[in-house]
């Protein structure tokens, strides 16, 4: 009969390999949240310091430089100084770099609205699709960052379209709206009086209209700096 052996668990061995496996273990079971900043640095130097424990060394970079992001920004020969080889430098490029892609990918995906001129180009762009009388939303976060752009909710009063409007910007959690007319066809006056009902339905919600805008031809026009709203 064939010899049977007991399954070797690689997790339990000693040694920088076997702590290694149990760190991996650890992120797939827990996730990388978990990890203290020198153990995320000390998992990143896997990669550039093969067989050697790198959580004195990751512990030392930090001390040393005060901080995680203080050693991800710190010069090469800086990091030289330190003890670092050129591949374990390169390593810790890596986190930057990803880190300001992540950042420009969301401001392509939720441009910041804080100002006139931000709004306005934002709006160049959105106005290619949009449908003559059309009443759109743009839905904010605190930072006048863009969480949705969406056509008003369908309602038979305006003031059952203000709670479906109240009810998505809460499901978004923002906490602004800015609305624009495409093209309308109600008068300044009938606009304005719109404005100002949706304006008094945000408000007991900590909701700030910002402004509504009203598009044509040429540049669109502000309620609010109209004051109608």
């Amino acid at each position: 009969m064939a010899n049977t052996y007991p399954r070797i668990d690689l997790t339990r061995g000693t040694g920088p390999q076997g702590h290694r496996a149990r760190m991996r273990a650890r992120v797939l079971n827990n996730g990388a949240s978990t990890l203290a900043d020198y153990e995320i640095l000390e998992m990143l130097l896997f990669a550039g310091v093969p067989r050697k424990d790198t959580k004195p060394l990751a512990k030392g970079l930090i001390g040393h430089f005060g901080s995680l992001v203080k050693v991800f920004r710190a010069p090469t020969q800086a990091l030289r100084s330190a003890g670092l080889k050129d591949d374990a430098i390169r390593v810790l490029r890596l986190p930057g770099v990803a880190a300001e892609r992540l950042a420009s990918s969301e401001q392509r995906e939720r441009p910041t609205l804080s100002n006139w001129d931000q709004l306005v180009t934002y709006l160049d762009q959105a106005l290619e699709g949009g449908i003559s009388g059309q009443f759109r939303l743009l839905y904010l976060d605190n930072r006048n960052r863009l969480l949705a752009d969406e056509v008003a909710p369908d309602a038979e009063t305006v003031t059952a379209g203000n709670r479906a409007i109240a009810i998505r910007a809460l499901a978004l959690h923002a906490t602004a709206l800015i609305g624009f007319y495409v093209r309308p066809a109600q008068s300044p006056a009938e606009l304005s009086q719109a404005a100002r009902q949706l304006d008094f339905a945000m408000r007991p919600l900590s909701i700030t209209l910002h402004d509504v805008l009203v598009t044509g031809e040429g540049p669109p026009s502000s309620l609010r700096q109209g004051g109608l709203l």
